[in-house]
């Protein structure tokens, strides 16, 4: 029987227990001890705790909805994805450094790739479409969007369009009310239910300027947005100190610059050659 509703792996793996085979349920029963551990270890090593053989273990894995053992490696670490409230969702208050460092490490990992299935290229390509036209460029984010926005700007300077960043409220409405057609505004928020983010990219939109947001899918700042880059990951901001929803959004802003990169064509390197020629003075020579 193949499971057609993964939901959490690590309930599935137990409510199923029973009705695996006698080799895959060597398999399930050693993932369940240890679940930490499983993430570890790699195909060999599971079937050698397991006693079984590696095909074994592949024909488990897909027995629950992963494509192979890596996929499933991946599901396992999203289901250890639950804990502290206020530190991190996989965080116990017991765990040692080396536990809750794996943990973070892990649960980053997962979410990442979540994002990277879910993310549509057809909004990517339409996002980096406006950017390569853009007169201008806004990029606007709040709290832990903030430096998102700022490092968004650290890469977008150097493609010879004009760049800036705000993250207050009253200067962001000002600029958006400033904007026109041809100007692109990157409204970043991962939750997209900020009221103030949602105002600012309504204004842009009314003054005629395109507004790209990296945000929820289906939020109320997607709904207003041109194009919406929209990442989904188990992370509660509301309860829980933004860290993969983070790493997403910056995530996402390497694969505008480098789609903008690519767009500009070989004859664009040289500018980028000399931005990055211009600080070999201000360091130290690297030691062999």
């Amino acid at each position: 029987m193949t499971e057609t509703n993964p939901g959490n792996l690590l309930e599935s793996i137990q409510t199923r227990l029973e009705e695996l085979n006698k080799s895959e349920r060597k398999v399930a029963e050693v993932i369940l001890r240890d679940p930490k551990a499983a993430t570890r270890y790699s195909i060999a090593a599971l079937a050698r705790a397991s006693s079984v053989s590696e095909p074994t273990v592949n024909r488990f894995c897909r027995n629950f909805a992963a494509s192979g053992f890596p996929d499933f490696k991946i599901r396992l670490a999203q289901s250890l994805a639950s804990g502290t409230p206020y530190v991190s969702q996989n965080v116990e208050a017991d765990d040692s450094v080396q536990e809750f460092t794996d943990k973070i490490f892990l649960s980053t990992i997962a979410s990442l790739d979540r994002s990277r299935q879910s993310i549509d290229p057809n909004a990517v390509t339409a996002a980096i479409d406006i950017l390569i036209q853009a007169k201008q460029i806004c990029f606007f984010g709040m709290g832990g969007s903030a430096p998102v926005a700022l490092d968004a700007q650290h890469k977008f300077f150097r493609f010879n369009i004009p760049v800036t960043t705000y993250d207050d409220f009253l200067m962001q409405r000002m600029v958006a009310a400033a904007t026109g057609t041809g100007d692109a505004v990157v409204a970043i928020s991962y939750t997209g239910r900020t009221r103030e983010i949602v105002e600012v990219a309504k204004i842009a939109r009314s003054c005629g300027a395109s507004v790209i947001g990296i945000t929820k899918p289906d939020s109320p700042l997607a709904r207003e947005c041109t194009v919406a880059l929209e990442v989904t990951t188990p992370e509660d901001t509301e309860v829980y100190m933004p860290m993969t929803s983070r790493i997403i959004q910056l995530t996402i802003i390497d694969v505008l610059a480098t789609g903008v990169t690519l767009k500009r064509g070989t004859d664009f390197h040289g500018h980028l050659k000399r931005i990055k020629d211009s600080l070999k003075a201000t360091r130290y020579p690297s030691e062999v």
